[in-house]
C-alpha cells in the first residue's frame, strides 16, 4: 500500500460532505436506503457514496462531529441490515470500483466497490482468480473481511487468507478520521482482525490487496437429483469424500422440497478427471450431470441471478460442521425441507479442508473454522422485490423465521461454530461462535483501533476493557 496517513480534525466546523450525498428529500433515496434484504428498512439520515478515500474521511469526520451513529456499506448484504441506521450516516464504497493486477509479483489491489463478480471479471481478463463466495453481487471487501468462500477455496483457502494490505478509515482524536496503510509491517494486529473480524469493526476499508493465482481453466459439474429419496446417500457419501477430495476440487451441496443439486469445480485439467473425483456421489441414483470447461470468470458470470429475480426477503442461520452427520442429522434436513414454506426455501453446504486447513497467511488470521469439514445453513426466501407488504407485513414473514429457527435449531447438536457474514443474530455466545479462542485478542485490537466504539452495532466487537490485558 502506498497510501499515507491522512487525518482529518474538525475545526470550529465539520467539513461539508462530498461525494454523491443522498439525503431523504432527494428522488433517489428510496433506492439508496434499500438494502439487498427488504426484510430489514432504516431511514439513514444521510448516505454517502464515497468516491475517493477522502470523501471516507471527510464522512467519518462529519459523523463524529455531529455525534451520530455510523455504519458502514458496500454491497449492502449485511443479512441482518447492520450496514445501515436510523437517522445515521451510512458511508457507502460500493462507487469506489478500480482493479491494478500485478501479474509479476501475483497481487491485486482493488477498490473497495467491486463486487464479487466485477472482482473475478477482472481478474479472469488477466488470466488469474482469487476465492471469493459464489453470490456474485455481494460486496467483495464484506466478504472477505468476514473470512469469504466459495468454490475455489479448497485449492486456495478463504478470500481472507489471501488479504495482503489494506487502506482503512479509522476515527482519530476527539471528531477526526485518519487513512491507514496496513499490512504485516504496519499494524499487522489490525490485519490478523481484518482477516475473518466482518466488516464495520474497526474502520471503513476503501482497498484492498490480495495474493492471486493464474488458472487457466476451470471444470464446472452440476447434477441434479429429482426428489429426496437419494438424499442419505448422496449427502453422507458427499460429507465423507468432499472435504478429503484432491483439493483442487470444491463442491457444495444445495437440497431443496423437491430436488438435491450438486455444484462442483475442478481447477484446470478435464472434465473426466473432475467427473472421476466425484464419481461416489455422482454413482448414486440416475442424476442429470453436466460437465463444462471454460474460463472461471466466464463459468462465474453464468450462473449469476439477476437480483430483481430474487425473493425480497431473506432469512439465515450459520454452522459449521467438524464431524459428520449422523443419518439422524440428514433426516432433520429431509423433515424440514419437505415442510419448507416457500420454493425458495433451501439447506446448502460447502466442503472446506484443503488449503483452509494448511493454508493459514503469515500473520494469521482470526478465523477460528480450519477445523470445519462442511459449513452449511438453512435458508429462507419470500416476498417480491419492491412491494409494500402493508401494515401487518408479509403474512408469511413470521412462518419463515419459525420455520429456519427451528431448523437450526435441530441441527445445532451436531454444529461447532457460526461465520460471522451470515449472524446468528439471536445466539447469546455468538463471540465465540464465530472467533472462538481469537476474541480476546480481537477485544484488544478494537480498543487499540476503535476506542471511542465509533463502529458498533448489534454484533460488532467488543472493546476490551483494559487494552493492555
Amino acid at each position: 500500500m502506498t497510501a499515507e496517513n491522512v487525518a482529518v480534525r474538525a475545526a470550529s466546523t465539520p467539513a461539508e460532505l462530498t461525494g454523491r450525498v443522498v439525503r431523504p428529500v432527494d428522488d433517489d433515496y428510496a433506492v439508496a436506503r434499500r438494502s439487498w434484504n427488504e426484510l430489514f428498512s432504516h431511514r439513514p439520515r444521510v448516505i454517502v457514496y464515497a468516491q475517493t478515500t477522502q470523501d471516507v474521511v471527510t464522512a467519518l469526520a462529519w459523523a463524529r462531529w455531529h455525534d451520530v451513529p455510523v455504519r458502514v456499506r458496500s454491497g449492502g448484504h449485511c443479512l441482518e441490515g447492520w450496514s445501515t441506521v436510523d437517522d445515521g450516516v451510512v458511508i457507502d464504497v460500493s462507487e469506489m470500483k478500480s482493479a491494478a493486477i500485478d501479474p509479476a509479483a501475483g497481487t491485486a489491489t482493488v477498490g473497495a466497490g467491486l463486487n464479487q463478480l466485477e472482482a473475478v471479471t477482472a481478474l479472469g481478463a488477466a488470466g488469474f482468480v482469487a476465492p471469493t463466495g459464489t453470490e456474485g453481487s455481494v460486496g467483495l471487501v464484506g466478504a472477505t473481511l468476514g473470512g469469504g468462500f466459495g468454490l475455489l477455496t479448497r485449492p486456495f483457502g478463504m478470500a481472507s487468507d489471501n488479504l495482503l494490505a489494506a487502506e482503512v478509515v479509522v476515527a482519530s482524536g476527539d471528531t477526526g478520521a485518519e487513512v491507514l496503510a496496513v499490512d504485516e509491517n504496519d499494524h499487522a494486529d489490525l490485519l490478523w482482525a481484518l482477516r475473518g473480524a466482518g466488516n464495520g469493526n474497526f474502520g471503513i476499508v476503501t482497498s484492498l490487496t490480495y495474493a492471486i493465482h493464474p488458472v487457466a481453466q476451470a471444470i464446472y459439474v452440476t447434477a441434479n437429483w429429482t426428489g429426496l429419496g437419494d438424499l442419505v446417500e448422496v449427502f453422507d457419501t458427499w460429507q465423507r469424500s468432499a472435504p478429503g477430495a484432491d483439493r483442487r476440487l470444491t463442491s457444495q451441496l444445495e437440497i431443496h422440497g423437491d430436488a438435491i443439486s450438486l455444484i462442483g469445480v475442478l481447477v484446470s485439467d478435464s472434465e473426466a478427471e473432475a467427473l472421476e473425483l466425484l464419481a461416489p456421489v455422482l454413482s448414486i441414483g440416475t442424476p442429470v450431470v453436466t460437465a463444462t470447461a471454460g474460463s472461471w470468470a466466464d463459468t462465474y458470470a453464468g450462473f449469476q441471478l439477476p437480483t430483481e429475480d430474487e425473493p425480497a426477503n431473506w432469512k439465515f442461520t450459520s454452522q459449521f460442521m467438524t464431524q459428520p452427520f449422523p443419518v439422524e442429522a440428514i433426516e432433520v434436513v429431509r423433515s424440514f425441507m419437505t415442510t419448507a414454506p416457500t420454493a425458495d426455501c433451501n439447506y446448502f453446504t460447502n466442503a472446506f479442508g484443503g488449503a483452509v486447513v494448511d493454508g493459514e497467511p503469515s500473520g494469521g488470521s482470526v478465523f477460528a473454522h480450519r477445523d470445519a469439514l462442511f459449513y452449511a445453513e438453512p435458508g429462507a426466501g419470500w416476498g417480491a422485490r419492491g412491494a409494500d407488504p402493508g401494515p401487518d407485513g408479509d403474512a408469511l414473514t413470521a412462518t419463515c423465521l419459525a420455520w429456519v429457527a427451528d431448523f437450526s435449531r435441530a441441527l445445532a447438536p451436531f454444529a461447532n461454530g457460526a461465520y460471522v457474514n451470515v449472524p446468528n443474530a439471536d445466539a447469546e455466545d455468538w463471540a465465540e461462535q464465530y472467533w472462538g479462542r481469537g476474541v480476546e485478542r480481537l477485544r484488544r485490537v478494537k480498543a487499540a483501533y476503535d476506542p471511542d466504539g465509533v463502529f458498533t452495532y448489534a454484533q460488532s466487537v467488543p472493546p476490551a476493557r483494559d487494552p493492555s490485558s
